[in-house]
């Protein structure tokens, strides 16, 4: 199949989209040639679009990536350092959450910001699971207790010693330290083929919780969740996650209780030129 089209009338031949192609497989067989792809390349396009996005004189479409469908970057929607380090600083955990269920459509609307994190040869293959039940969502944290208590009793030795039995002692006073009463919980996993699954995964979230607070959710990562699927099969099985998914994080979603009116400071980071 050929998957480029070229509109002779805007190309320039300037070669940009050659230069762009990551896989190398666009050229121009010379400085009076219009861009083309190699023979047999359509089966090593990784369907990125970097070809007809880069197209200044949008002369060049794509049989699976159409021109029509890659919306034209805003220049006036740009932002500023200063905007951009607030935005990425302001950014903060949630745990404390409204008794208030979180709208479908948000959640639909930030697992579409999602999607559209780099994946590993775009590959693309992160799916997404979201829980609303909260008697639900209450068992997964409770299935997390027990694995806990059995994780205490099996190695009190563990480095886990030190706040495990807070957790637990938490949960049996009527508190729940996992997932916080969450309204909504959603799970990001990919399937045992995709090589770079959990930084794929991990990208994809941090894509939904950086979106999130401009819709007014909160977000936190659900770690003691992650350590009780990592640990115990019976648990990714109750909520149903891919047998063959291998990679997988846990997400808390809500509204949040309380405001955030500065910007915490952090270490210094600690680099190495070479």
């Amino acid at each position: 199949m050929r998957l480029l089209k070229i509109d002779e009338g805007k190309c320039r031949k300037d070669g940009i989209c050659a230069g762009e192609c990551p896989t190398a497989i666009i050229k121009l067989k010379d400085k009076d040639s219009y861009p083309e792809m190699v023979p047999g390349g359509e089966a090593f396009c990784l369907l990125c679009g970097h070809c007809v996005a880069v197209c200044p004189h949008g002369a060049l479409d794509h049989v699976r990536l159409p021109f029509a469908d890659c919306t034209p970057i805003q220049k006036e929607l740009g932002i500023t350092e200063e905007q951009a380090v607030q935005f990425l600083r302001s950014r903060r955990s949630v745990r404390f959450f409204k008794d208030k269920p979180v709208e479908k459509k948000k959640i639909q609307r930030l697992i579409e910001i999602g999607r559209y994190a780099p994946t590993a040869s775009n590959s693309q293959l992160v799916e997404w699971m979201v829980f609303t039940d909260k008697a639900k969502i209450k068992e997964m944290a409770q299935l997390t207790v027990g694995w806990m208590r059995s994780a205490m009793e099996k190695n009190p030795g563990s480095p886990q010693a030190s706040y495990l039995p807070m957790i637990i002692a938490a949960w049996d006073f009527g508190y729940d330290a996992v997932l916080r009463g969450a309204p909504a919980l959603i799970i990001a996993s990919a399937p045992k083929e995709a090589s770079n699954g959990m930084v794929d995964l991990t990208l994809a979230l941090s894509y939904f919780e950086l979106a999130a607070p401009a819709l007014g959710i909160g977000t936190c990562w659900a770690g003691l969740l992650q350590g009780a699927l990592l640990s115990d099969p019976s648990l990714k099985e109750a909520l149903g996650l891919p047998e063959n998914h291998p990679h997988h994080y846990p997400m808390m979603v809500g509204y949040p209780k309380a405001k955030y009116f500065r910007l915490p400071e952090r270490k210094p980071p600690k680099i190495t030129w070479k």
